[in-house]
C-alpha cells in the first residue's frame, strides 16, 4: 500500500502522523497536486479553513482534489469537514473566504459548538463507522456542527442523536479530532477503505 497522504497546508497534521505510524502506515506529506500520485488515501487535518482554503487555491489543488476523492479514501477532521462539506450553513463563500470542495453530501455550520474556550470531549457512539458499540471519547475543537446530512452520504456517529461523522462511499467526514486521542479504531476504520 501506497503511504497516507496528509494534507499539510496547514493545521496539526503531526498527530494524524503520528497515530498512523502507531498503527505501522508510513505518511506522506501532500502540498502540491502531483504529491496526489504518491498517496494511496488522504487525511485533510484540522486548523482554520479560511486559511486552507486559501492555501487550497493557491496551490492550485482545488480540482486535483476533487478528482483524488472521485476514486481514493479522504478523511477530514474538524476544519477537513468544512472542505469536504457540500455547502456552509448561513455563509456565502464571499462572507469568510471558505469555499467547500463539495465531496460530502452535507451542510456544515463552522464553529458550532463554540469557540476556542467551548472545546470539550464527549463520549460518542460511533457504531456504523466502528463496528461495534464501545463509545469513541471524541475531542471537539471549536468544532463544525453538522446541520443537513443529504442523501448521498450516512450518519456513522452521533452525540446525542446529532450527527459527528458522516460516510459517503470511501469518503469520511468528522466534527472531531481522533488523532488528540490514543484510541486508533477510526484511523483503522479509514485504512479499511483504502
Amino acid at each position: 500500500m501506497k503511504p497516507v497522504g496528509l494534507l499539510t497546508l496547514q493545521g496539526d497534521y503531526e498527530k494524524h502522523r503520528q497515530a498512523f505510524a502507531a498503527l505501522g502506515h508510513p505518511t506522506r506529506n501532500v502540498r502540491r497536486p502531483n504529491e496526489l500520485d504518491d498517496v494511496s488515501c488522504l487525511v485533510i487535518p484540522g486548523g482554520e479553513s479560511t486559511t486552507l482554503s486559501r492555501l487550497i487555491d493557491r496551490t492550485g489543488l482545488r480540482e486535483p482534489l476533487r478528482e483524488f476523492a472521485a476514486s481514493h479514501p479522504v478523511m477530514g477532521t474538524c476544519a477537513g469537514l468544512i472542505m469536504m462539506a457540500r455547502e456552509l450553513d448561513g455563509e456565502a463563500p464571499a462572507d469568510f473566504g471558505v469555499a467547500p470542495l463539495g465531496l460530502l453530501d452535507c451542510t456544515v455550520r463552522r464553529n458550532g459548538y463554540g469557540r476556542q474556550i467551548d472545546s470539550f470531549t464527549a463520549e460518542v457512539a460511533a457504531g456504523p463507522l466502528l463496528g461495534d458499540d464501545d463509545p469513541f471519547s471524541a475531542v471537539f475543537i471549536r468544532a463544525p456542527r453538522i446541520v443537513d446530512v443529504g442523501p448521498a452520504a450516512e450518519v456513522v456517529a452521533d452525540l446525542d442523536g446529532e450527527p459527528v461523522a458522516v460516510r459517503s462511499g470511501s469518503l469520511l467526514g468528522l466534527t472531531f479530532h481522533p488523532e488528540l486521542t490514543d484510541d486508533l479504531r477510526i484511523q483503522r476504520a479509514f485504512l479499511d477503505l483504502v
